[in-house]
């Protein structure tokens, strides 16, 4: 196995590959394994060493984000202890930069599902339809383009647990390998314009958008709303009052978390997912 050490950056490597940002990595040994674009990637830490195979080092440092400043993300957020909590919990997590049709799709693919099932999902369009890896003998898949999904059927994509978002998922992607919505035009728009051009796309509301911004086009202020988020917004911060809208609580968040907004969402999300579980 020939690893190359990228140093002991500020990175909790786990948290971050399985905080719902990706649905893919899977655990391998003592590190994870997946596939950063059409690369195969094997990644491994050891007492704050990241290690990643040879070739990939590029892709990795790129895909973990390891140029963010953490810790003037994190002097960023407000000072209020519930969002503290979570910047203390999720210490070390950071925002992935995905390829941009991937975080798109995959959020496609999400409406009204728990993790679990967003990765089904993900592993199974890249067996059935992606283009296949392999690293030390370990197989896995890419991600499928946009050209490869656009040409399936819906009953194809049904076939792979979709349901409903099978006919938005074939309809983006028909769409964009067509070349009549082009995702490298959106990335040069600025974020409230990025937004509604996304919107325009079958399956892509509001919270779906601004996933793909937060995980795909690196817009570091998107503030996705989820069924998370409202719940953390409306109990720890409006503390249930009963005529705290949606809207409202959307103009809350898209005011309150300053420049790094998202970092603070996907910290607040994991937190929430993961400890109110347990009360």
């Amino acid at each position: 196995m020939n690893l190359v050490s990228l140093g002991t950056p500020l990175l909790a490597l786990e948290l971050t590959l399985n905080s719902g940002q990706a649905f893919h990595w899977k655990r391998e040994g003592h590190g994870w394994l997946g596939a950063i674009g059409e690369a195969a990637v094997y990644l491994e830490q050891r007492n704050g060493e990241l290690f990643v195979n040879a070739g990939a080092e590029s892709a990795a440092s790129n895909y973990l984000a390891l140029d963010h400043p953490l810790e003037e993300i994190a002097a960023s957020f407000p000072k209020d202890p519930v969002t503290q909590e979570a910047l203390s919990f999720c210490h070390g997590m950071r925002i992935l930069r995905q390829p941009r049709w991937e975080a798109l799709a995959t959020f496609i693919t999400s409406s009204m599902k728990q993790v679990a099932h967003i990765a089904q999902i993900s592993h199974t369009l890249r067996q059935r339809f992606g283009r296949p890896l392999d690293w030390e003998g370990r197989s896995m898949h890419t991600y499928p383009s946009p050209e490869a999904l656009g040409a399936l059927s819906e009953a194809d994509l049904r076939a792979c647990a979709l349901g409903y978002r099978a006919a938005n998922l074939l309809a983006s992607a028909q769409r964009i390998a067509s070349g009549d919505t082009d995702l490298d035009r959106i990335a040069e728009l600025p974020d409230a314009e990025a937004q509604m051009a996304l919107r325009n796309l079958p399956g892509v509301g509001e919270k779906v958008a601004n996933c793909a911004l937060l995980f795909g086009f690196e817009r570091l202020k998107a503030f996705p709303v989820d069924v998370w988020i409202e719940r953390v917004i409306r109990v720890r911060y409006f503390r249930k009052r009963q005529k705290v809208t949606p809207a409202t609580i959307r103009a809350f968040c898209s005011k309150s978390f300053g420049p790094y907004g998202g970092y603070a969402q996907q910290y607040l999300f994991h937190h929430a997912r993961l400890t109110w579980k347990k009360g």
